[in-house]
């Protein structure tokens, strides 16, 4: 491998992205892949500030405050981009827990076409590969209801809402050619399209 390799993945509450990551990483160093795992969450160091004002949202929606809220999400990936990215090794893969394309999900008022610009006009690193992973909404809320924190989202409370979430989020896949895995079945067999995608990327067009 001489290149670095950037992939994200995204989507709903509850679809599995975590164990997906872990598994992937898995496979990937078993084949002597250097792997760099990062999550947007944790490399950003403005999230406190803008997680306030999402918990505002919450409480009190309004179509500004979450342009405001597109806008320091987008500022704090720019500033991903240029010091943590950009500082990786060449030739590695690198996994991200989410990146912009979550925003097709967990955004209301705003269309993602408005913050898909957005981010690109802060310069905010694109993926070589985004990775879109769902299943039916049903199966993501049961997994998440089993977990010890729940759904963990300061913006979906209702099954209804997760419904409206997943749906907006595949739409997004579909008009913007990401990578759709869907995570309903093994994990062995989620892994493995996710691994081929990247393999096939590296690898390019013959």
């Amino acid at each position: 491998m001489s290149r670095q390799l950037f992939v994200s993945l995204d989507g709903p509450k509850g679809a599995g992205k975590t164990t997906l990551l872990e598994a992937i990483t898995h496979v990937l160093r078993a084949d002597n892949m250097k792997v760099i795992r990062l999550s947007e969450k944790k490399s950003d160091p403005f999230r406190a500030e803008s997680m306030a004002l999402v918990n505002r949202l919450a409480r009190d929606p309004s179509a500004d405050l979450e342009w405001d809220i597109c806008q320091r999400f987008a500022v704090s990936r720019a500033w991903i981009s240029q010091n943590v990215l950009a500082k990786q090794p060449q030739d590695s893969v690198i996994l991200m827990d989410r990146w912009y394309p979550s925003d097709a999900a967990f955004r209301r008022m705003v269309p993602f076409t408005e913050i898909l610009q957005l981010n690109r006009e802060h310069k905010v690193r694109a993926p070589d590969l985004h990775v879109g992973v769902v299943t039916a909404p049903e199966i993501s809320w049961e997994r998440a209801a089993a977990r010890s924190r729940g759904l963990g989202s300061t913006v979906i409370y209702r099954l209804e809402e997760h419904i409206a979430c997943t749906r907006a989020f595949e739409q997004e896949i579909a008009s913007n050619g990401w990578f759709l895995c869907r995570n309903e079945g093994s994990i062995e067999e989620a892994t493995m399209q996710v691994v081929a995608e990247i393999y096939s990327v590296l690898i390019g067009p013959e």
